[in-house]
């Protein structure tokens, strides 16, 4: 059977499978084209596909479409014991192979989730759309994980990066519109002037948040955000824009650029979201109650900004207990 494509293209190995199963693809083809009906590489290839669209209609994220479609891809390059691929296989996946796919993992429990997470979702489409009879991932549970998270940067951190990304840098905006904004990383390459407004005779930022439920955002600009915004050139599109004078095209962008400027700074360890994190602790430890920390974070549920206040409020139970020893005859 002839094969339209050359070994260099990045479709041939599609191409080399669909032949080896009798199916002769054109040259150019979608990728559900490029699979065996109602096998797990055409599911996979169905569901990125209606994520995709998703995308596009902003009712999800792009990021979660690049980690779905990476995690998905490694499911259906993984080979059974005689070397075939499981995208070859039917979609009708045993549970009992997803819980092995999970164990499997387990040494970076991370990902291990996500890849459940990936599995669960996958197949929760196919059981909407009549694709199967049951939610066949339905009762496979992710690991659990003890990690609290990113790490809080500490106020020795902001400390050192500032040491190192003076007033004036990209660097050094970047941080202070994540600690005065404690927006995500995914909200922060989009925010610019155009996302001011005038209150009262005060500018104000204000944004809706991309992550799913988030509420609308609205806070006052305090002067160091505000300082180190027009330090740059209040002209710009974004606030945050690369070495070529063009705003991040995306989340993942900034993410990498952040992580060398903290590399740089001999903190290679921390991340953006440690940032909103220790600006939650700030704000908790400050006094403001669960509800002001929920205004500036967008948090649409009490719980989430709880995590911050209840840690202050141990903190200042214990101070108040260890004061009563001060008394005490040692």
């Amino acid at each position: 059977m002839r094969l339209h494509v050359a070994p260099d293209h990045p479709q041939f190995l599609e191409h080399y499978h669909a032949a080896r199963a009798g199916i002769q693809l054109p040259p150019e083809s979608t990728a559900v084209e490029r699979t065996i009906k109602g096998s797990l590489d055409w599911l996979v290839a169905r569901y990125l596909e209606h994520l995709s669209e998703m995308v596009d209609n902003g009712q999800a994220s792009n990021l979660t479409l690049m980690q779905r479609r990476s995690l998905l891809k490694e499911l259906t390059a993984m080979t059974a014991e005689n070397g075939d691929r499981f995208g070859s296989f039917t979609l009708h996946m045993p549970q009992s192979q997803m819980i092995r796919i999970r164990n499997s993992m387990m040494a970076t429990p991370g990902k291990a989730a996500n890849m459940v997470k990936a599995i669960r979702a996958l197949y929760r489409w196919a059981f909407e759309i009549g694709l199967t009879e049951h939610h066949l991932a339905r009762d496979v549970s992710a690991p659990r994980l003890n990690s609290t998270g990113a790490t809080p940067w500490t106020v020795a951190d902001l400390q050192q990066y500032r040491k190192v990304h003076l007033p004036g840098t990209p660097a050094h905006l970047c941080l202070t519109l994540f600690m005065f904004t404690a927006c995500r990383i995914s909200d922060a390459y989009r925010l610019g002037p155009g996302n001011e407004i005038e209150i009262q005779g005060q500018t104000w930022i204000g944004w809706q948040p991309k992550k799913k439920g988030s509420a609308f955002v609205e806070i006052p600009m305090l002067p160091p955000l505000y300082k180190a915004t027009r330090a740059i050139n209040a002209d710009n599109e974004a606030y945050l824009m690369t070495e070529y004078g063009k705003p991040f095209r995306s989340a993942e962008g900034l993410r990498n650029r952040f992580k060398k400027w903290c590399e740089e700074a001999g903190l290679g360890h921390l991340s953006s979201h440690g940032i909103r994190k220790a600006a939650g602790t700030l704000l908790a430890e400050e006094g403001c109650t669960t509800y002001e920390i929920m205004s500036i974070h967008g948090h649409s549920e009490a719980k989430t900004s709880e995590i911050y206040t209840r840690a202050a409020n141990r903190k200042k139970l214990a101070q108040s207990a260890m004061s009563k020893l001060t008394s005490m005859d040692w």
